[in-house]
């Protein structure tokens, strides 16, 4: 089942005190980034972010889900109504990941 537009509308409203988040689709689900970082994503409807350190000791209680099978599992985030909670949630994954690796440009 693909994620709806109007759900990734909702939790990109979520994130919009955030400068620096967007998102691209991808095979009817959507890639949720935070200053070029993949952070997480939507899945099925669901906000699954990337399971760090940090964003489990946030959501201790969020269980954990398979974005789509064969992927790595994702920790779901409990409280999507809650924009301060989101919005430290992404900061923490932010700050945990390795920064992205450069590609290498042929000519």
């Amino acid at each position: 089942m693909a994620s709806s537009k109007s759900y990734l509308d909702f939790i990109m409203d979520q994130l919009s005190g955030l400068e620096g988040v967007s998102c691209r689709p991808m095979m009817g689900e959507y890639i949720i980034y935070y200053k070029g970082k993949v952070v997480g994503g939507v899945y099925d409807d669901r906000f699954l972010v990337k399971p760090t350190k940090t964003a489990r000791s946030l959501s201790p209680d969020a269980a954990m889900d398979l974005p789509y099978e064969g992927a790595k599992e994702m920790l779901s985030v409990p409280d999507v109504e809650n924009r301060a909670f989101l919005e430290s949630l992404l900061t923490a994954v932010y700050e945990d990941l390795p920064a992205p690796k450069k590609r290498n440009q042929s000519d």
